[in-house]
C-alpha cells in the first residue's frame, strides 16, 4: 500500500482572504464510505469554505481541490487498510499562469480517529514545496513542536527496536534449553514435564508480546517512504541551522556556524527528512555545550556523497541542566551520557540515523566524553542508486 504521495497540479486559483501560517493544522474526519463526519475551521479556512458545506458530504462532492482529494481519499483508504498512521504529501498549483503559485501539505492519516475503527482522522498542514523555508517570529514554536515530535516518534520506535532484539536472545536461549531438558526429563514424571510446558507456554506467550506491540508499533518508521527532490545542499544547511538557533541556540547563549565551500551543489533527496536529521544533530549540539561555546556544522561533497558534520565541545552538566532551556526529553538526554555498545547510538539521534539509512547513507558519532570534542557525521549519496 502506498504511504507518501505527491503532485503538482493546476486547479485554477483559489482565493482566500488571508493564507494561513505554515504550521496550522487543519482536521478532516472521514468514515470508511469517505463521508466527511466534521472538519474543523481551521481546515476550512485553509480552502476558503465554511466548514457546513463540508460536513455530511462525500469527499468527492466537496468544493475541495481535486488533486487534494485525491490524495486525501488514497491516505485514509490507506492507514484504515493498515490499520496505522500514513503519511501524504499534495502540492497544488494555484493562479494564472503568470500569476501561478504552488502550495504544499503534509498529510497525516490517523485510523480510529474519535474512538471508532471505522473513522480516520485527516491532518492536513500546510508546508513549502522541498524543505522549509526561513522560519517567521509567530511560527518558530509550531515548527520546533513539529520537530520535536518527529525525534520523539524515531526514538521510541528505535528504543523498541533494540528491547525487540534484546530479548529475544534469551527467549531463544530458554527455548534451547527447555528442549535440551524435555530430552533428559523422564516422560513419566509429571511434575517435571509440567514444568517443561510451562516454560515453552511462557517463551511462546513472550515472543507473541514481541511481535505485536513491540514490532507491529515501530513498524510506522522501520520503513521510511521519501519524497524525493533536486535540493540545494546550502540552502539546506543554512535553513536548518536557522531553525535550530531559532529553536534553542540562541536561548542557550550557544554560536551556530555553518562552514562550508559548498554553493550551487544539490542532492536527490527527501528534503524535508534531511532537514529533521540536520536540525536534531544541531539541537543535541545545543543542548550539549555550555553557553558561550560554539558549535559548526560543516557540509562537503566528495565520493558523490553529501556530508555534513556537527562537531562541538561536550559539556554533560549543559546537557543535563534542568535550569536552562532544552527541547530534548530529560531521559534522553540523561541516556545520550552512559556508555555505548558497539555500533550502537544515543536514542535521542535515531532519527539521523534512520533519515540517512533510508537515502542510502550513514550516520555516526562520538561518545559524549565530558569536556572533549565530539563529531556527529551524516552522510548521505547525492542521488538514488
Amino acid at each position: 500500500m502506498t504511504t507518501s504521495f505527491s503532485g503538482t497540479v493546476d486547479t485554477g486559483r483559489v482565493p482566500r482572504p488571508e493564507a494561513p501560517v505554515a504550521g496550522t493544522d487543519g482536521v478532516l474526519v472521514l468514515d470508511t464510505a469517505q463521508r466527511c463526519l466534521s472538519a474543523d475551521t481551521v481546515f476550512a479556512h485553509l480552502f476558503d469554505l465554511d466548514a457546513s458545506s463540508i460536513e455530511g458530504r462525500a469527499l468527492a462532492d466537496t468544493a475541495l481541490p481535486k488533486p487534494l482529494i485525491a490524495v486525501l481519499a488514497e491516505a485514509a483508504d490507506a492507514a484504515l487498510a493498515a490499520g496505522s498512521v500514513r503519511r501524504a504529501k499534495v502540492r497544488i498549483d494555484e493562479g494564472e499562469t503568470t500569476l501561478s503559485r504552488l502550495r504544499s501539505f503534509a498529510i497525516l492519516a490517523l485510523p480510529g480517529s474519535i474512538g471508532r475503527a471505522d473513522t480516520v482522522s485527516l491532518i492536513v498542514s500546510p508546508c513549502s514545496p522541498g524543505i522549509p523555508t526561513e522560519t517567521k517570529p509567530g511560527q518558530a514554536d509550531e515548527r520546533t513542536a513539529h520537530l520535536r515530535a518527529e525525534a520523539a516518534l524515531f526514538m521510541r520506535d528505535h528504543v523498541l527496536g533494540l528491547v525487540s532484539h534484546d530479548l529475544r536472545g534469551p527467549l531463544n536461549a530458554i527455548h534451547s534449553w527447555g528442549y535440551v531438558l524435555e530430552r533428559k526429563v523422564d516422560t513419566a514424571d509429571a511434575p517435571a514435564q509440567r514444568a517443561l510446558t510451562g516454560i515453552r507456554s511462557g517463551v511462546e506467550q513472550q515472543v507473541k508480546l514481541i511481535e505485536q506491540f513491540i514490532d507491529t508499533t515501530r513498524a510506522e518508521t522501520k520503513t521510511l517512504a521519501l519524497d524525493r527532490e533536486p535540493l540545494a545542499l546550502r540552502h539546506l544547511m543554512d535553513e536548518s541551522a536557522a531553525q535550530a538557533r531559532a529553536s534553542l541556540a540562541s536561548a542557550r547563549h550557544v554560536t551556530l556556524h555553518v562552514e562550508s565551500a559548498l554553493v550551487e551543489e544539490q542532492i536527490s533527496a527527501d528534503g524535508e527528512r534531511l532537514a529533521q536529521a540536520l536540525w536534531l544533530m544541531l539541537a543535541f549540539a545545543a543542548e550539549a555545550s555550555a553557553a558561550g561555546s560554539k558549535v559548526v556544522l560543516n557540509g562537503l561533497v566528495e565520493g558523490g556523497a553529501f556530508s555534513a558534520v556537527a562537531t562541538f565541545t561536550a559539556s554533560q552538566k549543559a546537557l543535563l541542566d534542568p535550569d536552562v532551556p532544552h527541547v530534548l526529553e530529560a531521559f534522553a538526554r540523561n541516556q545520550a551520557t552512559l556508555p555505548r555498545e558497539a555500533a550502537r547510538i544515543a536514542w535521542v539521534l535515531a532519527l539521523c540515523k534512520r533519515v540517512a539509512e533510508a537515502h542510502g547513507g550513514t550516520f555516526e558519532h562520538d561518545d559524549l566524553t565530558d569536556g572533549a570534542a565530539v563529531a556527529l557525521r551524516f552522510r548521505v549519496p547525492l542521488s538514488a542508486t
